[in-house]
């Protein structure tokens, strides 16, 4: 079918459906042929021209074949919602790009939108199609219309009933509760969708009315498109709501996609209003063929819709980030002795691990009941105010990313490295508080068990199993950076929680719902209110680190790669009941000093790898991606070398 002989002398305007548009299809394949040249294409598609209009009985065949495809093929949905999810839902869409990924289109079909992915189906066609001339173009057209004036009316039909879907799925949005009662009601904008129905009517009879007027067409036309904008400034209202109380992944979708379907309208109506049709209607078909390739793309997908929720949940943990930054040295030993205290509850969690582990149960329930030890404990640590280290990266990166935002201002860079400095000795002392203190607070638990059981907390073969599997040289460093994706993890959970609070409001609900304040009373109901929304990024950060450090060993080790978790306070906590166990004989084992040495490691890695991806994160959520990453690692540097003690203890 690559010949072009081939290729005419198939050409049948009455054969069946489907073999009308493969024969369209293997046109377009053609005309791309190898796709390494625009102007090979160019050249291809007058070679047709010139081969048709050569043959008068082909060129008769041709305008049948044209005629009986736009009156059987349904345009308007190419036009209209091509690119649109069918239902305006962000699942709904997602379900749809995953089955046009695996299954194959058909050209059986009168629904243009399906079959064009089929005829153009790579973006090397929009290029070869933009690079047509205006003369080209004519005389294609010239070559497929027996009756010019009667398809350019049908084209503006077309085009007429496009905007009118167009408008109706535009009003049929914003009427939507969700988006409707988000919208700002202090300007009569919000109005503006009601009489969509009425424009878009009186745009029709004054196209198409028996004696047209120039003057009032344009008059139409001006008030449509101040409606248009009227419906577009309603509609950027809600994305103020959603900045102060709440972000849902799929109300942006809906926003987007609203958005899109107003540009839609404009782009329809320039059409609409051109005075060379063959023109627009090829930069439609271009710009058809960009939004299919574009549509493909499910990561595209996924990251357009979650800029803002992303943005939302670096800044609410930016919020919480900024009460782990100590400034000077009140904060850093007010943060050395909450450090200690969490290095102490973990004790408890080292002792219930093992606990759990003793008891031998099967690899998932050992796991879920080892995640339920971690969860109380962290939530514990969480109550009394105490800090467990590795929490802060998560947190800290995004308060660091926000100072960010002004980085081409002189002072930005050295306002930025101060803050790192800060950091870092906040992240140390928070990393020495944890592991001096829950090595003593592991030895005196192992005491008492000692006392009260006549055994150490764990046996002889336990404590060198642990050695085992904490020595620097297993893959220890390997799952210490895995546990800082975990860490990250968790801090993302915990802003999505967050989010999702206090989008569905239920700290009102909590305060002013007749069933609660009848149970707790009006009182006690505001002050659990007010709790809830204090901790509930807490609780959902440590329950949700509590069962990833639980789980996903019991869960991988199922499919036969057991993912583990090094976590430096537990870790520290684990070697120091396992050094109890065997007493001072474990001084002399060398495995026991290459535990020592991944400490410190296991404690980078944690915390690194946690603040590296956090930190990204909140870049892109802040729009700073750009920043001169350079010229802060020169003043980081210049830093180090002046002043490196600022690094570690406050000056």
């Amino acid at each position: 079918m690559k010949d072009l002989r081939t290729l005419l002398n198939t050409l049948n305007p009455d054969a069946g459906l489907a073999e009308r548009h493969v024969w369209l299809i293997r046109l377009f394949e053609w005309i791309r042929g190898d796709e390494s040249s625009v102007q090979a294409c160019s050249s291809r598609l007058q070679t047709f021209i010139a081969a048709v209009e050569a043959q008068p009985e082909l060129r008769a065949r041709l305008q049948a074949w044209w005629h009986t495809l736009i009156q059987t093929v349904d345009i308007t949905t190419l036009l209209a919602d091509f690119g649109f999810a069918p239902r305006t839902a962000f699942m709904s869409e997602l379900a749809e790009r995953l089955r046009r990924k695996i299954l194959p289109g058909t050209p059986e079909t009168t629904d243009a939108s399906e079959l064009f992915p089929l005829v153009a189906p790579t973006r090397f066609d929009a290029q070869w199609m933009s690079a047509l001339e205006e003369a080209q173009i004519t005389q294609l057209v010239a070559l497929l219309s027996a009756e010019p004036e009667a398809d350019t009316l049908h084209w503006q039909h077309s085009l007429m009933d496009a905007l009118t879907y167009c408008t109706a799925q535009i009003r049929a949005t914003g009427f939507a509760p969700e988006l409707r009662l988000r919208m700002d009601r202090g300007t009569d904008d919000v109005r503006a969708f009601h009489a969509l129905p009425g424009d878009i009517e009186d745009l029709r009879n004054a196209l198409f009315g028996p004696q047209r007027d120039e003057a009032q067409l344009q008059a139409v036309i001006a008030r449509y498109r101040d409606r248009l904008d009227a419906c577009r400034t309603a509609v950027n209202s809600v994305y103020a709501h959603l900045e102060e109380n709440g972000i849902s992944i799929g109300m942006v979708f809906r926003l987007r996609q609203l958005r899109a379907r107003i540009m839609r309208v404009r782009e329809l109506l320039d059409a609409l209003l051109s005075p060379a049709p063959a023109m627009m209607a090829v930069k439609l078909l271009v710009r058809r063929v960009v939004i299919a390739q574009e549509g493909k793309s499910i990561g595209a997908l996924i990251s357009a819709n979650s800029t803002l929720l992303s943005a939302k949940m670096a800044e609410r943990s930016a919020e919480t980030g900024e009460h782990y930054i100590t400034r000077d040295r009140a904060e850093y030993k007010e943060m050395l002795g909450k450090a200690m205290g969490g290095g102490a509850v973990t004790a408890l969690t080292t002792l219930l691990k093992f606990t759990v582990v003793a008891i031998g149960l099967s690899a998932f329930w050992s796991g879920f009941w080892a995640s339920v030890a971690y969860a109380g404990t962290f939530i514990m640590i969480q109550l009394l105010h105490f800090t467990l280290a590795t929490k802060q990266p998560a947190m800290t990166a995004p308060a660091m990313a926000a100072k960010l935002k002004d980085i081409k201002s002189a002072d930005a860079v050295n306002d930025f490295v101060d803050e790192v400095t800060h950091l870092v000795r906040s992240q140390v002392a928070a990393v020495f508080g944890n592991v001096f203190m829950v090595v003593p607070a592991v030895l005196l638990v192992n005491a008492v068990v000692l006392l009260l059981l006549g055994h150490s907390m764990i046996s002889h073969k336990d404590a060198m199993h642990v050695f085992e599997t904490l020595t620097l040289l297993g893959p220890t460093l390997l799952w210490a950076a895995f546990t800082g994706v975990i860490l990250f993890s968790s801090s993302m959970v915990a802003g999505w929680a967050e989010n999702w609070f206090v989008l569905h409001r239920l700290d009102s609900a909590i305060r002013h719902n007749p069933r609660f304040t009848a149970v707790l009373g009006a009182g006690r109901a505001a002050r659990w209110s007010a709790f809830m929304r204090e901790n509930i990024s807490g609780f959902a950060s440590n329950i949700s680190l509590g069962f990833m450090l639980g789980l996903i060993p019991a869960f991988t080790g199922f499919f036969g790669f057991e993912l583990e978790a090094r976590h430096v306070t537990l870790s520290t906590g684990q070697l120091a009941a396992a050094a109890a166990s065997l007493g001072l004989e474990t001084l002399k084992l060398p495995i026991f000093w290459w535990c020592v040495a991944s400490i410190p490691l296991i404690g980078a890695l944690n915390l690194g790898v946690s603040f590296y991806f956090a930190f990204r994160l909140a870049l892109q959520a802040h729009n700073v991606s750009g920043v001169d990453r350079a010229r802060i690692r020169a003043v980081i540097w210049a830093r180090w070398r002046s002043h490196p003690r600022s690094f570690f203890v406050p000056e």
